[in-house]
Parts: C-alpha cells; structure tokens; sequence
C-alpha cells in the first residue's frame, strides 16, 4: 500500500515555507512518538509552494531559519508549523478528545438529584443529542466549560468540591495515603503512633463515590470517613 503523503507549513515573517511528508510518521513526530526527521520527509526539499513545486531559495532558508540544511529546516517546519491532517487521523484526534471531555466531566460534575456522576455512555449520548462540535486541538478543559453549557439544556450539571476527613486503620495506611493523592488533595495528616492514617483530603464531588468504594474495598469497611462542614 502506498504512503499518504501530507504537507506541513510554517509561516516565517511574511515568508511561506513548505515540506512534503509521509502522513502517518509525521502524525507520529508532531505528537513526539517519532524523533527522525528523515523517516518523515516524502521529499527531501523545502518549498515556498509545495503543490507548484516551487523551492525555497538558500538565502530565504538563511533568513528564515540561519541554516540551509534541510534536515534542520524540515524539523523546525513540522514541530513549530501547521501539519495538514488527513481525514483519518482528524478523525482519531476528535474521538480521542472526546473521550478526554467525557473522562473530565464524569470526574467534576454529578447528576444533583443523586450526587452520582452520569454514566460516560449518558454523556456521550447527550453529545450527539447536543451537536457538539469536538475541537481535536482544543485544550480539554477549555472546551469542556463550552460544552458544558450545551450538554445542561439536555442533562441536569452540577460541580463542586467536598472535604472529608478518613481514618484508616495502620495496616492500611501506606496504601490509603495513595489513593487519597490519586483522588483529591490532602489538606492534612496525622500518623498515628501505630502507624494508622488521620487526613482531610479536598476534592471533587463526583469523585466521592469512587473514593468512598475505593477506600471500604481496601480496608474491607474498616476506614471512617465523615463529611467536613
């Protein structure tokens, strides 16, 4: 099967600067799994317009860039310019942000008539009901207040933060004390002279009830936690 070939660009004052490359690896390098810039490059040429075949002069690649090396040029080009996606991998970069903003909003809002985080699936299909638009560049957080406001005319949305306090018996403790970083923040703590765990941790509500299953898993019920007024 033949290599999709793509082009990437970077703009350098008012100088236009273009190479061709193999999709896939290209894809590869721009998200940091590939450091080879020769495995990338379709054509080892710099262009001014790649789709007309015109090259870029040496001295233009000394302005822009103080070197005419290609290799160095070519990297500069893909790490710092635009890289044009193919169909594919728009396509994969959507789904996988996608799957991001429904991770983060299970994890920091809840239904507030059970407290209880909606199920992935329901927040997924809210999405489509809603017919938002996924940004794939689009920092995951930022994207996720807009989408929020969207998806709150079909499914009711409600964030916040809690504080409890846990006591865990020593055996325990190690262990908890992880769970608990995984979770929130630990506000305090106090070890015991037996080795047991007193802490208040910080976190979100739609994180409680994970936690709370989290934590009676491993110390078979014995942890104690009360809310924090």
């Amino acid at each position: 099967m033949s290599q999709k070939i793509t082009t990437a660009r970077y703009i350098v004052g008012k100088e236009k600067f273009e190479i061709l490359v193999k999709a896939d690896p290209a894809f590869d390098f721009k998200m940091g799994k590939k450091s080879n810039i020769d495995e990338v490059l379709a054509v080892d040429e710099i262009y001014v317009d790649a789709s007309k075949g015109m090259r870029a002069s040496e001295d233009k690649l000394m302005k822009a860039f103080q070197t005419k090396d290609i290799m160095k040029v070519a990297e500069v080009i893909l790490k710092k310019g635009e890289l044009l996606l193919t169909s594919e991998q728009r396509k994969r970069l959507i789904e996988d942000k996608k799957k991001q903003i429904i991770s983060f909003i299970a994890k920091n809002y809840v239904d507030p008539k059970t407290n209880l985080p909606h199920p992935p699936i329901r927040i997924e299909q809210a999405l489509a009901q809603a017919k938002v638009s996924i940004d794939p560049f689009k920092d995951v957080e930022e994207q996720a207040k807009i989408v929020i406001e969207r998806l709150r005319t079909i499914i009711p949305l409600k964030t916040g933060r809690v504080k409890l306090r846990v006591r865990v018996p020593a055996m325990y403790s190690a262990q908890a004390y992880g769970i608990l970083k995984s979770y929130g923040e630990i506000v305090d703590q106090e070890w015991g002279a037996d080795g047991g765990l007193t802490a208040t941790i910080e976190l979100p509500i739609a994180s409680q009830s994970a936690l709370l299953d989290k934590l009676a898993s491993l110390t078979k019920g014995s942890a104690q936690v009360t809310p924090v007024e």
